[in-house]
């Protein structure tokens, strides 16, 4: 099999965009044959919410059986739902996956380009669609991007290359790490090599970060990532940072729930601790001031982050 496409849903956040998301897919799949590809969707909704499985189960009858529909009527989190797809994927004998959030719209080349790049270069482990702001409230395309995926500076702060700027194609040509969680084609056999007991997300990271750690780890392998400035898509982020300036970030900030916050710092964390002993100390020396001012700044303006340095500890001495 060529090519397995993995997405999540999640209650009443992802089933409003099913609607635009499957027909999307379904024609950017549409350069494979059937026995080519499986699309798999794990639905993370919680036990009574069928909203996602009942939209999914009418387009799967509409389109003779297009996705394999898996649920555990629970939230399972992001890393671990990921991995149960992706060792579904491994069994079905895929060279690639594909893997999408629903709130995204796709073009038509979307996924043959990435398929594309992958089959002309053996060196890429994953590859990057360039994906741009989808208002879904507008019904709206935007040329603003949302991310050409990831990249990293030292002290291990994670970018997505282009947020919030014009698509002029000037990032077209930058190198990044790896793929945006929004979107990305990986290699799955670059995936198995890097496996931790037998996860490829780790799980540790219920959400936010994930894929931040899975691309770090395949860069610190050797292995490289690329942007498909050619594979386009559309995204209506809910939890961006998209946008320039102090005041921007503020606000976006003020957006996002504290759940969200919470995961980012506890999961911020967690990355720095896993991957200290491979930072050189000047890497090593701006972690340390980050940590430092990511604790000034919960103490005094967000003071219900500081449980999360308990969580912190506890995952620390079971890893």
């Amino acid at each position: 099999m060529k090519l397995a496409v993995g997405f999540l849903t999640y209650n009443d956040t992802s089933a409003k965009y099913l609607a635009d998301f499957l027909p999307s897919l379904k024609e950017a799949l549409g350069f494979l044959e059937s026995q080519e590809y499986q699309v798999l969707v794990f639905d993370n909704s919680d036990q009574g919410n069928h909203r996602n499985k009942e939209i999914l189960e009418l387009f799967n009858e509409q389109n003779n059986g297009f996705l394999e529909y898996i649920s555990a009527d629970s939230n399972l989190g992001f890393s671990r739902a990921y991995n149960i797809l992706l060792h579904s994927a491994t069994r079905l004998g895929a060279e690639y996956f594909f893997m999408v959030n629903p709130d995204t719209l796709l073009e038509k080349n979307t996924i043959s380009e990435l398929v594309l790049a992958l089959d002309k270069n053996n060196d890429l482990a994953s590859a990057s669609p360039k994906i741009r702001c989808w208002d879904f409230a507008a019904n709206t395309k935007t040329r603003v991007l949302d991310t050409c995926g990831l990249i990293v500076k030292p002290g291990l702060r994670f970018y997505d290359l282009g947020q919030g700027e014009k698509d002029d194609k000037r990032f077209d040509f930058f190198k990044i790490f790896g793929p945006s969680g929004a979107a990305g084609i990986f290699r799955l056999s670059a995936l198995e090599k890097i496996k931790e007991n037998n996860q490829y997300f780790d799980e540790q990271f219920f959400m936010y970060k994930e894929d931040c750690d899975l691309a770090y780890r395949l860069f610190l392998a050797g292995f490289k990532s690329a942007l498909v400035p050619s594979a386009i898509m559309y995204h209506d982020r809910t939890a961006s940072s998209a946008g320039r300036g102090l005041l921007r970030k503020i606000f976006n900030r003020s957006k996002k729930s504290r759940q969200i916050r919470s995961w980012s710092f506890r999961n911020q964390h967690l990355i720095f601790i896993k991957h200290w002993t491979k930072q050189n100390l000047f890497s090593q020396a701006i972690i340390i001031l980050r940590v430092l001012a990511m604790g000034v700044f919960s103490l005094i303006l967000e003071q219900y982050l500081l449980k999360e340095y308990k969580n912190i500890c506890s995952s620390t001495k079971r890893s």
